[in-house]
């Protein structure tokens, strides 16, 4: 009698096919540096009590759009939101793609405080602090607002799912990063700078937490491969 190759039910154990290769991508380094000086190069031209002139135009070629029922906005908006951590994480733990949950948790709550922090050193108010005529919609924005912390949770969560995701996933991911940076402008709540550096924030912090915990391989899945082999064996036995 001969024992069962992998994935035989008769000898062997069975083959998880959830369990995936990960690595690190020297990409990510990449990602982590640039998304840092471009979060430096937007600080330096914020200034406390003044736009500069084509900043200003930027934000009104948005702002000055024609309004929307407030609820249209309003929805995609909340994709920025806080919130959005545990849902994402809770989503990951659904279909146990553990370190993917992980990686959700680590990437919302560390660009979270780090924009906390950012604002601190990089005072500026909102829009309607610095510039007149803003649309506000919705209710009035206030606290300071470089770097937009809305933006910063939804790119640094795109990015650490990004390699887990399908195609769709990834389309859907990407729309979800450019609905909040034009919305939050939309409403009035942050000027475009705020936006971009908050985007350079999420984009350093997902490249550093991929760094740490990794991404699925490329290539084809070692459990893939065993799973083909398994009817093989099973013959030869």
């Amino acid at each position: 009698m001969t024992g069962g190759g992998p994935g035989d039910r008769r000898g062997g154990p069975p083959v998880d096919r959830r369990i995936r290769r990960v690595e690190r991508r020297p990409t990510d380094l990449i990602w982590l540096v640039g998304g840092a000086v471009v979060l430096w190069l937007c600080a330096l031209p914020v200034h406390a009590d003044r736009v500069d002139g084509l900043e200003a135009d930027l934000f009104r070629l948005v702002n000055d759009l024609p309004s929307a029922p407030f609820p249209v906005v309003w929805v995609p908006m909340q994709l920025g939101n806080l919130l959005v951590v545990p849902a994402a994480v809770l989503a990951a733990l659904a279909f146990r793609r553990w370190r993917l949950a992980g990686s959700l948790a680590l990437a919302g709550a560390g660009v979270y405080v780090l924009a906390k922090v950012v604002k601190r050193f990089v005072e500026r108010g909102r829009p309607s602090d610095v510039l007149d005529e803003v649309v506000v919609r919705g209710a009035a924005p206030h606290g300071l607002g470089f770097v937009s912390g809305h933006i910063a949770v939804i790119t640094s969560l795109a990015l650490v799912a990004w390699p887990w995701l399908p195609r769709w996933g990834r389309w859907a991911a990407g729309a979800a990063v450019a609905a909040v940076f034009l919305s939050r402008m939309y409403v009035g709540a942050h000027l475009p700078l705020d936006m971009v550096g908050g985007a350079a924030l999420g984009v350093a912090v997902g490249a550093l937490v991929r760094l740490l915990l990794g991404v699925p391989a490329r290539g084809r899945d070692p459990a893939d491969d065993a799973a083909a082999t398994a009817p093989d064996a099973r013959r030869a036995a």
